[in-house]
């Protein structure tokens, strides 16, 4: 009997793995996003889809870990200095986000003839947008620390601390709440602060020495059982005291966010969090009831769609107010027009007080779940129907008719070396590039770049290509080096055209493309380096510069070979720093061997005589 349980377990644990492993890539080939695969395969192989899982309630519980760690990640990113700048976002932004949204979505469920205090308890749950889908779509799109994913982080904040007086509330309008007393609300407030401030203690005094005495042992597993300690201590801590486990996991990430030993814990959590996160997005899949959403169909499609165009247009307007842009204003709410995870626990505390009953609760959960699911459809949606933003060329010259005798494409850092040799021998550079800010603060340092994009041909022919004596690649991107090479050689063959190149690959195919002479950008910075890291260790300059000579006539015969054979190809130039024996000299001798006795000499005419 434990046999076939154990192998029922291991049979629903690789269900779920191949679940994740299949569906995602499938969801990301298509456009869809990693989330809505996750989603997805929680239906299919949830209670209500094959039945793999008969409940999943078990696992959304430890899923919800991943949300945990998630924004104990979040808080490592953000120190207390810079989370003290948010505070006006936090609490400003914020409030008056969550305030809007909920009279707004306690009017919809007022207007379709609801109680009011079922009308609030519904809404509310939906103001609450879920943390992970929405944190996990500004990691893909690396907006975290930008301006706009810095506001919409704040907001998030706002809302994790909201679901405290949210719960009090639901215990204020419970049927039997004139049970509860002021003096036992009071109390409950007063444990959460006192869990709050004892986190804060602790972090401040207490988790550096531990992990510095830990660090002292040297065992890498107990600084890994270290970090989960922390972070689930933590949300466990904010739990028993009435508030949420991610905001416990966040407060321990701000205090340890200056610790030496920050990159340390991030590494640890990571695989963690990764999987974790995957996991709740199955689990909330699963918890999708098809019975329900089939018997309710039509008040759970309205109320969807409701919900989300009265919550999307409460944070449009509230964006608007605050002076946000009508791009980022339209970004964030349709972003967070979705409930959230809270909603459940929210709903779960209404229906246990006997505010709402079973049904409601499904129909609700249902509802969010659905909303979390149209979410990315919605932001693949609304990269359709938006326009692209323009870049304003106010103050900006677009290069036509250019005459210099050397065409610069490219003026980052790597371009404004490049150009330097030439304006001090006085020789007339033309400069283009395609991107507006760097071409205005290039004009504050005396730089006159004009706007141009060196990958079509027509800027080519108009920034004075055909005219130049030379042209310098210097973009920083490798598939447009190879393109704009590309276009000159074959527009322009006698033109002398000089490229940077981003790697070896890089390199290889600016060769194929014809240019006179290419450039890995980091190699002759490296060389230099590693000379001085040589002289550093005491080696004489003389033996340095051999030495480095004798790296780059290796790295050119490795080359050559790769030219002809491939990329793989010349591995014998290397030298490793496996234990092997190496054959031949690092470098070849300034000096022959000279025997320093007889039996050594006789040795040596033998082998010259052979």
């Amino acid at each position: 009997m434990a046999v076939e349980t154990s192998g029922s377990d291991l049979i629903q644990v690789v269900a779920l793995l191949a679940a994740g492993v299949i569906a995602v890539p499938i969801f990301k080939r298509m456009g869809l996003g990693s989330i809505l695969g996750y989603l997805a395969a929680g239906v299919v192989i949830g209670p209500f889809g094959i039945g793999v899982f008969s409940e999943s309630g078990a696992i959304l519980h430890v899923a919800e870990l991943g949300v945990v760690m998630f924004l104990f990640i979040i808080g490592l990113e953000m120190q207390p200095s810079r989370l003290w700048g948010l505070r006006r976002e936090i609490f400003g932004l914020g409030a008056l986000q969550v305030g809007v949204c909920a009279v707004l979505l306690t009017g919809v469920g007022m207007a379709g003839g609801f109680p009011i205090a079922q009308s609030f308890v519904a809404g509310a749950g939906f103001v609450l947008t879920s943390t992970a889908i929405v944190m996990q779509l500004l990691e893909e799109r690396g907006e975290i620390a930008s301006p706009k994913g810095q506001r919409i982080v704040s907001v998030l904040l706002l809302e994790d601390l909201a679901i405290v007086p949210l719960l009090a509330l639901i215990a204020f309008l419970a049927p039997g709440s004139a049970d509860t007393s002021l003096s036992e609300r009071l109390t409950e407030v007063g444990i959460g602060l006192a869990a709050i401030v004892g986190l804060v203690v602790a972090g401040r005094y207490l988790l550096n020495p531990f992990f510095r005495i830990l660090a002292d042992a040297r065992a890498r597993e107990v600084m890994t059982a270290a970090a989960l300690l922390v972070v689930l201590g933590s949300a466990l801590a904010m739990q028993l005291s009435g508030l949420s486990m991610a905001m416990g996991a966040f407060l321990a990430g701000v205090l340890l966010s200056e610790s030496t030993f920050r990159h340390q814990l991030e590494a640890d959590i990571e695989p963690f969090r990764g999987i974790l996160l995957g996991l709740f997005f199955l689990a909330v899949g699963m918890s999708l009831d098809l019975h329900v959403v089939a018997a309710n169909w039509r008040l759970i499609a309205v109320y969807v769609v409701a919900y989300m165009v009265m919550k999307g247009l409460g944070i449009y307007i509230v964006a608007r107010v605050l002076k946000s842009g009508h791009r980022e204003a339209l970004e964030r709410a349709v972003f967070m027009a979705q409930g959230g995870e809270f909603a459940f626990v929210l709903y779960s505390a209404a229906a246990a007080v006997g505010i709402i009953d079973g049904q409601a609760n499904a129909t609700l959960t249902a509802i969010v779940i659905i909303s979390m699911v149209l979410t990315p459809l919605a932001i693949i949606a609304l990269r359709y129907v938006t326009p692209r933003d323009e870049q304003s060329l106010d103050g900006v010259e677009v290069a036509d008719g250019l005459t210099g005798s050397v065409l610069i494409i490219g003026f980052g850092r790597f371009g404004q070396i490049a150009s330097q040799p030439l304006l001090l021998r006085g020789i007339d550079v033309s400069i283009i590039d395609n991107d507006v800010e760097m071409i205005q603060a290039a004009a504050d340092f005396g730089f006159k770049v004009y706007y141009g994009d060196g990958t079509r041909l027509d800027i080519l022919h108009a920034a004075g290509a055909g005219r130049a004596r030379a042209v310098l690649i210097c973009v920083d991107k490798a598939d447009a080096a190879v393109r704009i090479a590309e276009l000159i050689k074959a527009e322009f063959p006698l033109l002398t055209v000089l490229a940077r190149a981003f790697d070896r690959g890089t390199a290889l195919q600016l060769i194929r493309a014809g240019v006179d002479y290419q450039l890995r950008e980091t190699f002759e910075s490296a060389l230099v380096f590693g000379g001085s890291a040589l002289e550093s260790l005491g080696v004489d300059p003389e033996d340095v510069a051999e030495t480095i000579d004798d790296v780059r006539r290796r790295d050119t015969d490795r080359f050559e070979t790769q030219l002809a054979e491939g990329i793989r190809a010349g591995q014998r130039f290397l030298r490793g720093n496996i234990g092997t024996p190496i054959p031949t000299p690092l470098s070849t001798p300034r000096r022959p061997g000279q025997a320093l006795n007889e039996e050594t000499a006789g040795v040596l005419h033998k082998s010259e005589s052979d």
